[in-house]
């Protein structure tokens, strides 16, 4: 409760769960409002927006409804951020709490692992990933999730060597307890609020990497996502640049809303700032 009362003492966190709340509702609320597939065809290629109102956010250059694409395509982001930030923070989770617990020559392979996949930049080994697999939507979930691990792994050791040698811990060796006893007991529970407030970084940051890759025509064209609406108006930015700007907006939204709630996370379950 405390925790809650701090989340919303924050305007700036009310308003990011305000607009995500929207995204959400976007994504559910598409089968009913367009129960055509959105990327059928639906009127004239390019009408303008506002212009029809049969046509709210206009047609693209196919002709494709863009309010339908842009509801449909908040399911996209949503299911990818999610399922990808999941895959991120269970592996990173995995790889920083062995590491972390028990320290040692564990630690030194982790770790070694850990900044072998630094060394490339994430969208680059996304690039990689997807040219070997494939550019299908579970294909380019998984990805996503694989190269957005190692930052939440070390945040999971760093708070677990901070937690390793507290009381709590050597009472638990005491009394007899097995070592995932203690992992996934007693250490990983106060060692998951900066990294559920980091999942939130993980979840912007995989949303606009499917929009990269999406825009580069890497990415499923068989579905209705933002990144690929803002690839085809590519093709006319310059004479009808609502094509792309409208899905921009969209994802400009999600990210930052995603991005103030991780914000409103930080403030409320962190416990240097509780006496704020």
């Amino acid at each position: 409760m405390d925790a809650m009362n701090r989340y919303f003492r924050s305007p700036a966190a009310v308003i990011g769960l305000i607009l995500l709340l929207l995204v959400i509702a976007m994504a559910v609320s598409a089968g009913f409002l367009y129960p055509r597939d959105p990327l059928a065809l639906a009127g004239r290629p390019l009408i303008w927006p506002f212009s029809n109102p049969r046509f709210l956010l206009g047609t693209d250059n196919s002709g494709r409804d863009i309010a339908a694409q842009i509801f449909y395509g908040a399911r996209i982001s949503l299911l990818i951020g999610g399922v990808a930030t999941a895959i991120a923070i269970l592996i990173g989770i995995l790889v920083g709490a062995f590491a972390g617990y028990y320290g040692g020559w564990v630690d030194n392979v982790l770790m070694r692992i850990t900044e072998a996949f630094q060394t490339l930049p994430n969208f680059v080994l996304l690039l990689v990933l997807v040219a070997v697999f494939g550019s299908t939507l579970t294909t380019v979930t998984i990805a996503v999730g694989v190269v957005s691990w190692p930052a939440p792994a070390r945040l999971t050791r760093a708070e677990f060597l901070s937690l390793r040698n507290r009381e709590f811990v050597q009472a638990g060796k005491t009394l007899g307890m097995r070592d995932v006893q203690l992992i996934l007991g007693e250490i990983l529970p106060n060692a998951l609020p900066p990294v559920i407030v980091y999942a939130s970084v993980v979840m912007a940051v995989a949303i606009l990497l499917e929009s990269a890759l999406a825009f580069l025509r890497l990415s499923d064209p068989n579905v209705a996502s933002w990144g690929n609406l803002i690839g085809l108006g590519r093709d006319v930015l310059r004479v009808q640049w609502y094509v792309s700007a409208i899905p921009g907006i969209a994802i400009l939204v999600t990210v930052l809303a995603v991005s103030l709630v991780g914000q409103g996370l930080n403030d409320a379950l962190n416990p240097r700032l509780k006496s704020r």
